[in-house]
């Protein structure tokens, strides 16, 4: 498959952001706070206090014990999501002219801060495309459930936040099709290097559409099209990462054994208990908080929304309490990009450990814990060069559960002389994508981060603005 031409994106995202702007007069949310205990449909058990809805599908909001014994913080409670369901997030795309174009829509949930944002064909719960809502079916599912007909590009389980769902997993899926395909209101075609331009407009790429795009998988001896310099400089570095014949300071089999040691050598003991037993934190029938202010609370919302399966509905959401940091530290060694990636524990990980960016963390929420907490390379991020920062822009988390729940995303290039840390390791974005078919590897966080590093191919300055993707 070829990516688009670069020619006149600029344009194109111009037109884009105009489509978003008169499509949002029909796709809307009005999001308004209701008390926890006033919510329509959902119901507090009377035994342990966790939220539920009345029909026993979508989530519940349970407690959880977590106990990591050589953790900084080695005993807590929480709340948690726990949502069983595998749902399906699904990216159609369709060669046309030579071009490969992908259909994205501009959806609402009532937890993005701006409205509308780009997100992939099909994004939905088993719960909602079974229809358990009584809403309208979901468009386009038919070519992800029926793909014998199509030609899958990857198709994965991944998880989501480990910790705020209890091991929560989607279906990842792109799907190419040759057959015609209709085109609906709220949804419209796009290159990749448009879509990858769209990256570094804030808060315009949901997290589901991130995720999904960065398990497409990228080619090697196209990507030499990619560059259109000599090579030298960081995308020269960065090209050189995503081929396969490339050198990495740990070979795969390094990494693999250095994960599966995490896994086995690290004890987590992370059980559901009632919502009700949950020490530190404070409830009233309005929300749940802890008791510092920080980390995150549990509200809930009423939503009216135009252009969604149903118009009206309560539902409880998670909103962090503070803007959070996810960073990539990058740097070259022997001529090809490596990123620190980090060997991440949280307590919703359905196996211990998983992938994560140099930086995960909400720095207010940080303050408040030991010192052993604070993150190693939060201050070597945070006081970095600007001239050294090669993306940085503010992106959300997914709106159908968490509400504003916002993070600078960046990518710092530094000197890697010197970077060493047992939990962390130098690891080329051609060892990532080998990583990403497999599931339970990369976090949602280093995901979306990929898909940024994807998106620098395309850049035509070494500051990292966007230009566009010819090949792959």
């Amino acid at each position: 498959m070829a990516h688009g031409s670069s020619g006149g994106i600029r344009g194109r995202v111009d037109e884009v952001q105009r489509w978003f702007s008169e499509f949002g007069r029909q796709a809307y949310t009005r999001v308004s706070p209701v008390p926890l205990d006033d919510l329509d449909g959902w119901s507090r058990d009377p035994d342990t206090g966790n939220i539920h809805h009345h029909s026993g599908r979508f989530f519940t909001v349970e407690g959880l014990s977590a106990h990591v014994p050589d953790g900084p913080v080695p005993r807590w409670t929480q709340p948690i999501i726990n949502q069983p369901e595998v749902g399906v997030l699904g990216l159609l795309a369709k060669e046309t002219d030579g071009v490969l174009r992908v259909l994205v829509q501009a959806k609402v949930e009532p937890g993005n801060r701006n409205g509308l944002q780009l997100s992939p064909t099909v994004q939905a719960t088993r719960s909602n495309y079974t229809r358990v809502h009584k809403g309208r079916a979901v468009p386009y599912l038919e070519y992800f459930r029926e793909h014998g007909r199509h030609r899958v590009v990857a198709d994965v389980r991944q998880s989501e936040q480990g910790a705020w769902f209890y091991r929560k997993r989607n279906r990842n899926m792109v799907v190419e099709t040759v057959e015609d395909v209709e085109l609906l209101d709220g949804f419209t075609w796009l290159t990749l290097g448009e879509l990858y331009a769209m990256l570094a407009e804030e808060d315009r790429v949901n997290m589901d559409l991130r995720s999904v795009l960065s398990c497409m998988p990228l080619g090697g001896s196209a990507l030499d099209t990619v560059l259109r310099s000599d090579g030298t400089g960081f995308r020269g570095a960065l090209v050189r990462s995503c081929r396969p014949a490339s050198g990495a300071r740990h070979p795969m089999h390094e990494l693999l054994n250095w994960i599966t040691d995490t896994r086995t050598r690290t004890e987590v003991r992370a059980d559901r208990i009632a919502l009700d037993a949950l020490d530190g934190w404070r409830r009233t029938p309005e929300t749940i908080t802890h008791e510092s202010g920080r980390f995150f609370s549990v509200i809930g919302v009423g939503v009216t929304a135009g252009g969604r399966e149903v118009s009206r509905w309560t539902q409880p959401m998670v909103r962090p309490e503070g803007q959070g940091v996810v960073a990539l530290l990058v740097g070259r060694i022997d001529g090809v990009l490596h990123a620190l990636l980090h060997a991440r524990v949280e307590p919703g990980y359905l196996d211990v450990a998983e992938l994560a960016p140099t930086v995960q963390c909400l720095p207010d929420s940080v303050e408040v814990l030991p010192a052993a907490a604070r993150p190693p390379f939060l201050d070597t991020v945070l006081s970095a060069d600007p001239s050294d920062i090669r993306y940085d822009t503010v992106l959300s988390e997914e709106g159908g559960r968490f509400y504003h729940a916002l993070s600078r995303y960046m990518i710092v290039e530094t000197d890697p002389a010197g970077v060493d840390h047992p939990d962390f390791r130098w690891v080329t974005v051609n060892q990532l994508m080998e990583l990403l078919p497999h599931s339970h590897y990369l976090n949602v966080q280093a995901r979306s981060l990929v898909s940024c590093l994807h998106s620098l191919l395309a850049s035509s300055t070494e500051t990292g603005s966007t230009a566009g993707v010819e090949g792959r």
